[in-house]
């Protein structure tokens, strides 16, 4: 077995954002990209030969009869304790902030987190997500316990992605968290 420093820490699905230290897998083809290929296609690496996989909004984009295929495959990756910290909208916190009747421009507010923001052929959503959901699909995916994550604990804290997505937007403070920040241990 590796040693955990030798193990790959992987961020699936990164666009545009960049950790140092992390290998970058993307189909879209970015200075920083590490592998260029589908996120739910990593045969070029060997099972567990992962320590942490990061998929930050990234599972929502497959549908309703590939995204467990799509889990099996990043928990294939990882080693024996390796964790799959996953970020998806969260449809329930979405649908109370729709159904409050607050939202300054009502189901505009939320239409990103349930479609996509469909800036290109991959911004599409196919799957809606809750944590007892999500939480029911790791374990059936093999991962053996389920938590949440909080983004500000994480060591790539500093990268404003969408697991920091807050309504009102950026208002990190007062605003509701509608990212569902789970972290999963195989």
């Amino acid at each position: 077995m590796q040693s955990e420093s030798n193990l790959l820490k992987l961020h699936l699905g990164c666009g545009i954002k960049h950790i140092p230290g992390w290998f970058h897998v993307d189909a879209l083809d970015y200075p920083h990209i590490d592998h260029r290929g589908p996120v739910e296609d990593l045969s070029f690496l060997p099972d567990g030969s992962v320590g942490i996989i990061y998929a930050a909004h990234v599972l929502e984009h497959f549908g309703r009869r590939t995204y467990m295929d799509v889990l099996r495959e990043w928990r294939r990756v990882l080693v024996r304790g390796g964790i799959l910290r996953l970020a998806v909208p969260d449809f329930g916190a979405a649908a109370r902030l729709y159904l409050s009747g607050t939202l300054p421009r009502g189901i505009e507010d939320v239409r990103g987190l349930v479609s996509g923001g469909q800036r290109d052929q991959y911004d599409f959503h196919g799957m809606v997500f809750d944590e007892v959901d999500l939480t029911r699909a790791l374990k059936e995916a093999g991962f053996a316990s389920v938590q949440r994550w909080d983004w500000r604990t994480t060591e790539h804290a500093w990268l404003d992605d969408y697991s920091q997505a807050y309504i009102p937007h950026l208002d990190k403070e007062n605003g509701t968290l509608v990212s569902l920040n789970l972290e999963a241990v195989a």
